[in-house]
């Protein structure tokens, strides 16, 4: 397999990009610029992305998410730092006509709004949010069965977060116990809780979210832990530590492979090989961030995993042995113009092999496409 360049472009200079996807050749793009808002390309030919249109963007508001289900646009609105932000909360877009989305409804969680979304479809999204009163993110799973009416149906936060229910913190201070996001499959969801490792929650009743386990490393082994991905055939776990500083100034971030089998006994089976080269003195953030998400009706696979690696671009891990991990391809855009190194950060692979990664450092949408 390769992966070779098909088109790029840096959005007009607003290159600062986080999450993307596709619908009907068009890409939908999250920016990481306050008061920016989702970009609208044209890529009906990969290798010329034309921007096309935009949403509106708020004042001290970012908007750097975005997921797609059947004509279903959904974008987050998120207050980031002391400025209040102007909006807080998520909007559902209409995109049967892609280039015009229409909003249908607006979801308002207060506080500082939403982080990240996951909905596959159907009944309900995960939603990271810090709603009011909360000390920091957690789950809020929304009802949509009538999109232009989203109704919350269930939420669940560790306990030391709901500070306005009178909660304290009850874990080592200096560290962050928080969701990133959470990725249901069944009655099950698995969260990545940054300093707080990996948590298994049991979803079957949505009024009472219950724990059914969880595994942490020490700060000096990770930390930051983003993304847990189920692979259901094969009961494992692929987990992304988040790298957050630059040159190397942390402990090193790893992906890890999870045996899940045992469900009350989750067992680190390995780590993924570190991407070979000088990338701690290439500059800005060298280390995992996320992965392929294997979303409905994208490219599938439960043996080759696609993770973005900041300065070292994107790597193709076979996980075939799940106790030895391969590294298999890799692609690493040029840096930016003026930044000091490429930050891919978010990664997005169609069924017929077109890949999507984003930069946070300013270096906009790559198009990619993978070659067997």
């Amino acid at each position: 397999m390769t992966i070779k360049l098909l088109g790029h472009t840096d959005l007009n200079g607003f290159g600062k990009t986080m999450q993307s996807m596709p619908f009907r050749n068009h890409l939908y793009v999250g920016h990481l610029t306050p008061g920016k808002g989702t970009s609208i390309l044209d890529i009906s030919n990969p290798r010329e992305p034309k921007m096309v249109g935009e949403l509106p963007g708020f004042k001290n508001t970012m908007s750097p998410k975005v997921q797609i289900v059947d004509e279903l646009l959904f974008v987050n609105y998120e207050q980031r730092g002391t400025e209040k932000a102007e909006k807080v909360g998520f909007s559902v877009f209409d995109i049967s006509n892609p280039k015009k989305p229409k909003e249908i409804s607006f979801y308002n969680t207060g506080g500082h709004g939403v982080h990240r979304i996951t909905y596959t479809g159907g009944r309900y999204a995960y939603v990271t949010a810090v709603p009011e009163g909360y000390l920091d993110r957690m789950l809020l799973i929304i009802d949509m069965k009538n999109p232009e009416k989203p109704v919350e149906t269930g939420r669940w936060w560790l306990p030391g977060q709901w500070t306005q229910g009178g909660e304290t913190p009850n874990w080592p201070q200096g560290l962050k116990y928080k969701l990133h996001h959470a990725i249901p499959n069944g009655n099950r969801a698995y969260l990545g809780m940054w300093d707080g490792g990996m948590y298994i929650l049991d979803t079957t009743d949505l009024s009472n979210i219950k724990v059914i386990n969880s595994i942490c490393w020490s700060p000096e082994d990770g930390g930051c832990t983003h993304t847990a991905l189920p692979l259901p055939g094969r009961n494992l776990l692929i987990v992304t530590d988040e790298s957050t500083r630059d040159k190397c100034q942390e402990p090193p971030k790893y992906v890890r492979v999870i045996d899940i089998q045992d469900e009350k006994a989750p067992k680190v089976l390995s780590k993924f090989p570190v991407p070979q080269g000088d990338y701690c003195n290439k500059g800005l953030r060298f280390g995992p961030h996320n992965l392929h998400e294997n979303w409905p009706g994208t490219f599938q696979s439960e043996e080759l995993i696609f993770v973005t690696y900041n300065n070292a671009g994107i790597r193709v891990v076979d996980i075939s042995d799940p106790c030895n991990p391969v590294e298999v391809d890799s692609y690493v855009p040029a840096d930016p113009p003026g930044v000091e190194a490429i930050q891919t950060t978010d990664v997005y692979v169609e069924a017929n092999g077109i890949i999507y990664t984003t930069d946070r450092a300013g270096g906009g949408i790559h198009i990619l496409e993978k070659v067997d």
